[in-house]
């Protein structure tokens, strides 16, 4: 099956790629993260998932970064806790940007690296994901990919990569003590 994976980062996408190659899939990497601030964090997630997607021999399709449209789609959740309203809003705009893509690429279906994180509620995005799918007539991958040691392989990775490992989910209100 041909797979578009959204990353949000090479610490978090280089198990699941890994993960999704074992199990047969040809894979393509999808970095679409206009949630991530500052720009400078952005270049440098980039650029970790540029030269690990690079060393697999994985295609990466980069996205644009439109963080004012992302502001504008959270606007009114930005005092919500982390793991709230907003991040439903975030998971719901990236994730219908990678289903869309998925479709007007002609792959099979889509997955996301975002449930390896321990901090992620996988329940809601799986669902988000498998309404997206059916909308756009592809599979979701549903795979909560922090389990079986997920979450701890991707931590080996990332060490033995020297990744880049970034202490917040990405946006300016996720930063906040």
């Amino acid at each position: 099956m041909k797979v578009l994976l959204h990353d949000c980062c090479a610490p978090c996408g280089a198990q699941v790629i890994n993960a999704l190659q074992q199990d047969g899939h040809a894979v393509a990497v999808y970095f679409y993260n206009p949630n991530i601030f500052p720009r400078k964090e952005y270049d440098l997630r980039l650029a970790e998932m540029k030269r690990y997607a690079e060393k697999l021999g994985v295609p990466l399709i980069v996205g644009k970064y439109e963080h004012d449209e992302w502001l504008d789609s959270v606007r009114g959740f930005e005092n919500e806790p982390e793991g709230g309203k907003r991040c439903e809003k975030c998971f719901q705009k990236r994730l219908a940007e990678v289903a869309q893509k998925a479709q007007e690429e002609g792959f099979d279906a889509f997955a996301t690296t975002l449930t390896i994180s321990p901090h992620k509620p996988a329940e809601v995005i799986n669902k988000i994901g498998k309404e997206l799918a059916d909308f756009y007539g592809l599979k979701f991958i549903d795979t909560i990919w922090r389990k079986n040691e997920g979450y701890k392989k991707s931590c080996e990775i990332s060490q033995e990569e020297h990744f880049h490992r970034q202490n917040y989910c990405g946006c300016e209100y996720s930063k906040r003590p």
